[in-house]
């Protein structure tokens, strides 16, 4: 995988092409004030960011479509320029739920299409409204899922132009292998998107996906916040690394953007969720600097195998 330095994207094996660098706009509905995501897109797409990556789950679609279709408006960008990933929920595992819920996504984000649409997770939860559905004692209650047939209709989205490339997340190499072994497979997932970072570096998956020409999305690259409903803070907060802190001084960098460059050295694409401006702003300068191979095997030293993101249910 050569990285195209003009433009920092990554080849897709469909014939397109990723940007090596995107914004996350994961959020909770309940701690996030509204228009918070849709400022962040706008000062993201004019700091250069061109790779927004979203979810119907973040609740947040519209302002996400909104802020791509003002900036088009101001003829800051045009529709072609934006990468904008999205995601199958759990609950809508059923193939013919498949192509409804991406043109749900489509009709809030008021776009005609979306670059990337992949399976969030590879479980499926109960089919219906509730986005977690539990049953009297609380517990979630899972449906019987076949990947193969959920793809298949993934597929079909493709070839409608509905998705310009499709993808999975959370996938593990067994999970990987059931697709890719699939007969009669059309499409082949282009991407795989996972938590990916100097305490997780994922060698064995990352090759896998290298050798089947999949690219490695890597989400919470930069550790993630310290939320104990849904992150294992018994892991230490990545970004205060000596290791990573000591080569920033080097480079006169900050450890979030020692561990951005490092990703993306690897030839991971990394997704950093901000909804911080300065931030924002900050973890776009990684362009202008590159690790030596020693300073990257020290970093890929760090590796812990410690996951941030448990995905408990």
């Amino acid at each position: 995988m050569s990285l195209t330095a003009e433009s920092h994207r990554v080849p897709l094996s469909d014939g397109n092409s990723i940007p090596l660098l995107g914004l996350g706009t994961y959020a909770d509905p309940q701690k996030t004030p509204k228009g918070t995501c849709l400022e962040s897109v706008k000062i993201a797409i004019d700091t250069g960011y061109r790779h927004i990556d979203g979810a119907f789950v973040y609740y947040n679609e519209h302002e996400v479509g909104q802020a791509i279709r003002e900036k088009i408006a101001e003829g800051k960008i045009k529709r072609e320029d934006i990468f904008y990933c999205g995601k199958l929920w759990n609950t809508c595992h059923p193939p013919e739920l498949v192509r409804p819920t991406l043109e749900k996504t489509l009709k809030i984000l008021q776009l005609d299409y979306v670059d990337l649409y992949i399976i969030e997770l590879p479980m499926a939860f109960k089919p219906g409204e509730a986005i977690y559905p539990r049953d009297e004692n609380g517990k979630i209650i899972y449906h019987e899922t076949n990947l193969c047939a959920t793809w298949e209709a993934m597929e079909a989205c493709k070839d409608a132009g509905l998705a310009k490339s499709i993808g999975v997340s959370n996938f593990n190499r067994r999970q990987l292998e059931m697709i890719l072994n699939k007969p009669g497979l059309k499409h082949k997932p282009v991407s795989n998107q996972v938590e990916c970072h100097p305490y997780f570096t994922q060698p064995k998956l990352l090759e896998f996906c290298r050798q089947h020409d999949i690219v490695i999305v890597g989400y919470s690259p930069l550790g993630t916040s310290r939320d104990e409903t849904w992150v294992n803070v018994s892991s230490p907060p990545l970004l205060e690394d000596p290791v990573l802190n000591a080569i920033g001084k080097k480079y006169n960098k900050t450890a979030a953007q020692v561990a951005l460059r490092f990703s993306i050295q690897r030839g991971v694409v990394v997704i950093p969720k901000s909804f911080n401006p300065q931030r924002i702003r900050e973890n776009f300068q990684i362009f202008d600097f590159s690790l030596t191979e020693k300073e990257m095997k020290e970093i890929e030293a760090l590796n812990k195998n410690v996951r941030y993101v448990e995905l408990l249910m």
